[in-house]
């Protein structure tokens, strides 16, 4: 579970979130580590080499749900991503796609993998990666670049969208 449970989503405070999270400083070296609400224990942030990931909104428990509503589920996440997709391209202009099958293989066959793939994975981030940059961060001085994507781990695990914010560019792995 994740911060964000329970809130609806609305595209407006995903980019607040976002552009709060650009300010931020990334660490530069050192081990990745995913941060908690200190009473319900609900993921918040990750910090990792390079970059940071947080949630932006997580939808309701699929448990016992099947299609038609498994479907829907899925078509609204979808849906919010696109609608957040679009206002950041008006911001940042087009955006391009990181796929993220090469990364889950090596996750797979257990071969090394960027901190911040590994740190996704942990998160049950395993769809393709929206990705603008560089783009503008810290009053203009920093350039970073963003991902946005939406997943989740199984069947009955709530749908989870999530930002990353990173110092270095967000590649595409080769096979």
């Amino acid at each position: 579970m994740t911060a964000r449970a329970g809130e609806t989503f609305e595209t407006g405070r995903a980019v607040s979130d976002i552009e709060a999270l650009l300010a931020e400083p990334v660490p530069a070296a050192g081990p990745t580590i995913s941060e908690e609400e200190q009473v319900t224990e609900e993921w918040t942030v990750t910090r990792g080499e390079g970059f940071l990931i947080i949630p932006l909104w997580e939808g309701e428990s699929l448990t016992g749900v099947y299609d038609p509503e498994w479907n829907e589920a899925v078509e609204t996440a979808e849906g919010h991503l696109s609608g957040l997709v679009r206002e950041l391209d008006r911001r940042w202009g087009t955006h391009r796609k990181v796929a993220m099958h090469v990364p889950l293989f090596r996750k797979q066959v257990g071969e090394p993998n960027l901190p911040l793939f590994q740190a996704l994975h942990a998160v049950d981030i395993y769809s393709d990666l929206t990705v603008w940059g560089p783009v503008p961060a810290d009053g203009g001085a920093a350039r970073r670049w963003v991902g946005v994507s939406v997943g989740h781990s199984d069947g009955d695990a709530p749908l989870v969208m999530v930002a990353v914010v990173s110092d270095r560019p967000i590649i595409e792995l080769q096979e």
